[in-house]
C-alpha cells in the first residue's frame, strides 16, 4: 500500500515577506492568494482523499479552496499549525534585522528558539509525527496536508536529511506542493516545492 502526502503552503496574503506574522490573527489570503490555491487545487496528483489543515485562516482559506474543488471537507490539524515566533510575532523583517537574536536564529537553527517561542527541531517533531501517525492509520491515501513554510521545510529537511542550519537551502513558495510518498520502503520525498504557473 502506498501513502501520497501533499504538503502545501497557504497563498500569497497581504503581508508576505514584509511581516513575521506566526501565530497573529486575521491574516487572510489575498486576491493572488485565492487565485494561486485554485490553480493548486488542479495541480494535485493523485487527487485528495483526505484534506487536513493548520488552523490559521489564511491555511484554512488554501484548504476550503481545494477541499471546494474535490468536494471534500477539511479536517484542523494542531500538529501543521505555524511555528510559534514568540516574542517576533507581528514584527517586520525590517525591525527584526536589527536583532542579534534575530541573526542567530538564522544561522543556528537546530541550536536556537525564537524568544518565547518554539524551536525548529520542535516543530519538526510535531510534523514528523503526524504523518507518521497518518502512514499507521491509513491504507492507500492521497493526503493533503496545508501548512506554513517552516512545518513544511522541516518536513522536508528530515525526509532528505539536511539539517535545521542548511534552513535557507529549502524553498517553499506560496501555494508550492512538496510530496512525501511512504511505502513498504518507508517515506521518501519525490517532489519539493512545485510552484504553481505565474
Amino acid at each position: 500500500m502506498t501513502i501520497t502526502i501533499h504538503l502545501i503552503r497557504h497563498g500569497h496574503h497581504p503581508l508576505l515577506g514584509r511581516t513575521l506574522c506566526g501565530r497573529m490573527a486575521g491574516v487572510a489570503l489575498d486576491a493572488e492568494g485565492c487565485r494561486e490555491a485554485e490553480i493548486c487545487a488542479r495541480l494535485i496528483d493523485p487527487i485528495p482523499t483526505l484534506i487536513q489543515s493548520s488552523p490559521q485562516p489564511r491555511a484554512l482559506q488554501t484548504a476550503d479552496i481545494i477541499a471546494r474543488q474535490h468536494e471534500l471537507p477539511v479536517e484542523i490539524v494542531q500538529a501543521l499549525d505555524e511555528l510559534d515566533a514568540g516574542d517576533w510575532t507581528g514584527c517586520s523583517f525590517a525591525e527584526l534585522d536589527a536583532d542579534p537574536a534575530w541573526q542567530q536564529w538564522n544561522a543556528k537553527r537546530a541550536s536556537s528558539t525564537p524568544p518565547h517561542g518554539e524551536s525548529m527541531s520542535a516543530v519538526q517533531e510535531r510534523m514528523m509525527s503526524h504523518v507518521a501517525q497518518l502512514c499507521r492509520t491509513h491504507g492507500s491515501a492521497s493526503i493533503v496536508l496545508v501548512s506554513h513554510a517552516e512545518p513544511i521545510r522541516a518536513a522536508i529537511m528530515q525526509v532528505a536529511r539536511i539539517a535545521l542550519d542548511e534552513f535557507a537551502s529549502v524553498d517553499v513558495a506560496p501555494a508550492s506542493i512538496s510530496t512525501l510518498v511512504a511505502d513498504s520502503t518507508g517515506l521518501k520525498l519525490i517532489q519539493a516545492n512545485m510552484k504553481v504557473p505565474a
